[in-house]
This record gives C-alpha cells, sequence and structure tokens, in this order.
C-alpha cells in the first residue's frame, strides 16, 4: 500500500472516530473537544504562517473563528448570568485577534487567544464529575435553588 492510500485511511479511520466521539460525547465533553479543536486550528496556522502559507492559514484560522463563534453561541446568557456575559465578552475578544491575526501575519495575537483558550480550558477541565453529568436543566434548577 502506498504512503498515500495509508494517509487517506487514517484520515478516514480519524474522521470517524472523531464522529463516534462526537456521537457519544456529554455536552461537558464536546465543549472540550470544541475548545480542543479551536487550539489545534490556531496551532496550525502558526506554522502555516512562519511558513508563508497565506491560504492555508486563512483557512485555519477561519475555522478557529468557526469554533469559537459556536462556543460563543452556545452560551446560555440567561442561565448563565454574569459568567456567560464575560466568557461571550471574552470569546467577542479572541474572535477580534483572530481576525487581526490573520491580516497583520501576527503570531503574537495568535498566542495570546491560544492562552485565553487555554486558561479557559483549563477551568472547564476541572469542573466536578458531579456536575458534567448534569443536564443544563439541572443545572439550572441547582442555581435558582441557591440564589433562594
Amino acid at each position: 500500500m502506498s504512503y498515500a492510500r495509508v494517509r487517506a485511511a487514517m484520515k478516514s479511520y480519524g474522521e470517524a472516530a472523531v464522529q463516534s466521539d462526537v456521537n457519544c460525547a456529554s455536552p461537558h465533553r464536546l465543549i472540550q473537544m470544541l475548545m480542543e479543536g479551536a487550539l489545534e486550528k490556531i496551532s496550525k496556522a502558526r506554522g502555516f504562517m512562519q511558513r508563508g502559507e497565506i491560504t492555508e492559514k486563512g483557512n485555519h484560522i477561519s475555522w478557529a473563528l468557526s469554533i469559537i463563534n459556536g462556543l460563543r453561541m452556545s452560551l446560555d446568557k440567561e442561565a448563565g448570568g454574569e459568567i456567560a456575559q464575560n466568557l461571550d465578552d471574552l470569546y467577542d475578544y479572541m474572535a477580534r485577534c483572530l481576525l487581526e491575526a490573520n491580516v497583520k501575519n501576527s503570531e503574537e495575537k495568535l498566542d495570546e487567544v491560544s492562552k485565553l483558550l487555554i486558561d479557559i480550558k483549563g477551568a472547564w477541565d476541572v469542573i466536578p464529575d458531579g456536575v458534567k453529568s448534569k443536564t443544563r436543566d439541572q443545572l439550572v434548577v441547582d442555581a435558582k435553588q441557591e440564589t433562594n
């Protein structure tokens, strides 16, 4: 089997594995996967930027931007209150940084967004298991009970 065929088979396997992970993932895990995906796309965009591969750099920054916008759209500002609003503002800032990174070929802006995402993901990763398994509705009920 040629190298190209092996690579194609591995890519196909990887895509199937990711799809399987997505289908079986909890909402908490899906957010983690999105953050991991955004970090991967930013890292690859940085490499393309360093090599002067402008089209691929732009494609990967656009992909990271789409993921961040997806994270932003998933926020429930009513249930999440101030935390959700702060995340919304942070995601907005990251989106603007990614656009600037693309236009100005700024590795520094890519690094800034990566650091912010790593910080958010780090906090997300230490959420207790009991909270991770709760549905959105259960979390809303818990939050209302805490405020009463």
